[in-house]
């Protein structure tokens, strides 16, 4: 099989959660355990950073991958969804794992693939690890794809875990409430390995986090703002951003101080402010164009993220909203609704995908919140609601596309 022929097959015998859902949720560490156990077990043949929550994985494994770049050490970075090419879910070094190895990896390993029946997200976790290994990373930053306790890449016993926040999300997997959630994210915390956790949690949840770091016997730490962490400049616009700067702080700190991995202030300073260079980072509060009109995109799509870009928006100057947005089938959109600026103009559209909150369903829940609302328009498909948003906004309006990933990683497309 060549390279296309081999992401077919892959996509077609190994559904993706992200894609249809639950469907493809296959919980539980047995199959991961055997195939790497098959492979001969190459997660244990580098270091590895263990990073979970809800929101803000993301941006913190791109800047700490950025931070240790510029330190010239050999990183790996494991990250899921990908946005638009699959590979944007491996690299080494902030290059694309290469289609070469993909191609040899499934042809040597499909057999049992398929007998063993690996889902999408063991496959991809096992040919993270088998790609790393064989790169001879110092690093690898593993980004947990749902929950933590169950998660495919926690089979990894790692330098420090990693937990950035907490919120309502994938309710249908880890349960209705931030504590049930939150038990869940607790999965990775390990035996005598420090743990830290982000400062937006709530006491009552840090209250179970040190519970449980407690029970293992895992030094555990808070990340805190403080002003001196603002002489480290990033290249995001969102405030957000400022929170996880503050936890990839204390992860670089906690690496240098008990963990004796050098990391000097100049590769901090450098890795931080060209972490978009060093990593390729996008999709979040992410400019697509800066002026007539301004056009961002951001990937939020649980309750945390969506009041983040409702906080952000405050701060931003613009005579009109413009909001493009779409969802998948598991979200309350009522719920995330609320946080959008009830006067703007909406373009609610469905991404391309089996998932989608079909713009059917879409249209009769937001009738009965807005009530007939004349700023309010429906499609069928993301780029036409982008484009019916572009051609109505003026050039002192913004037009801020959101809601899922999907919805995101179509407008990147259409711009790439």
């Amino acid at each position: 099989m060549n390279y296309t022929e081999t992401v077919q097959w892959i996509l077609k015998r190994l559904p993706i959660y992200q894609e249809i859902g639950l469907r493809s949720y296959k919980p539980g560490l047995k199959r991961i355990h055997n195939f790497c156990s098959y492979l001969g077990n190459p997660q244990n043949f580098f270091k590895t950073i263990h990073v979970g929550g809800t929101n803000g994985k993301g941006s913190t494994v791109h800047m700490l991958s950025s931070i240790l770049q510029e330190e010239k050490y050999n990183i790996g970075l494991f990250t899921s969804p990908h946005l638009i090419d699959f590979r944007e879910r491996i690299t080494w070094n902030g290059f694309l794992i290469e289609k070469e190895f993909i191609i040899d990896f499934i042809n040597e390993n499909k057999k049992f693939i398929e007998q063993e029946k690996i889902s999408f997200f063991e496959m991809n976790t096992a040919l993270a690890f088998q790609y790393f290994k064989e790169k001879k990373v110092n690093i690898a930053i593993i980004e947990v794809g749902m929950g933590g306790r169950l998660d495919s890449t926690n089979i990894i016993n790692p330098e420090i875990s990693v937990i950035t926040n907490i919120s309502i999300d994938h309710t249908e997997t880890l349960g209705n409430n931030q504590f049930q959630i939150a038990l869940e994210k607790a999965g990775i915390i390990k035996k005598n390995v420090s743990v830290i956790i982000g400062r937006q949690i709530s006491k009552d949840v840090r209250f179970l986090f040190f519970k449980e770091a407690l029970k293992k016997n895992a030094p555990i730490y808070i990340s805190v703002n403080t002003t001196k962490d603002f002489q480290y400049k990033i290249p995001f616009k969102a405030d957000y951003q400022n929170f996880n700067r503050s936890v990839v702080l204390k992860i670089v700190n906690i690496l240098h101080h008990r963990k004796n991995i050098i990391i000097s202030n100049r590769s901090i300073k450098k890795g931080l402010k060209n972490v978009i260079k060093n990593t390729k980072f996008k999709g979040r509060w992410h400019i697509l164009q800066k002026e007539n009109p301004k056009i961002i995109c951001d990937i939020a799509h649980n309750e945390g993220g969506v009041y983040a870009i409702n906080q952000q928006l405050k701060k931003e100057s613009y005579k009109k909203l413009h909001l493009v947005l779409g969802f998948v089938k598991e979200k309350k959109v009522d719920n995330l609704l609320k946080y959008f600026p009830i006067e703007s103009f909406y373009y609610f559209c469905q991404p391309d995908i089996d998932r989608k909150y079909s713009i059917h369903d879409l249209t009769m829940l937001v009738n009965k919140i807005f009530k007939n609302c004349d700023k309010i328009n429906f499609f069928t498909s993301v780029k036409t609601a982008f484009l019916s948003a572009k051609k109505k906004a003026n050039k002192n309006d913004l037009i801020l596309i959101s809601g899922s990933t999907f919805v995101v990683s179509e407008i990147l497309l259409y711009y790439k």
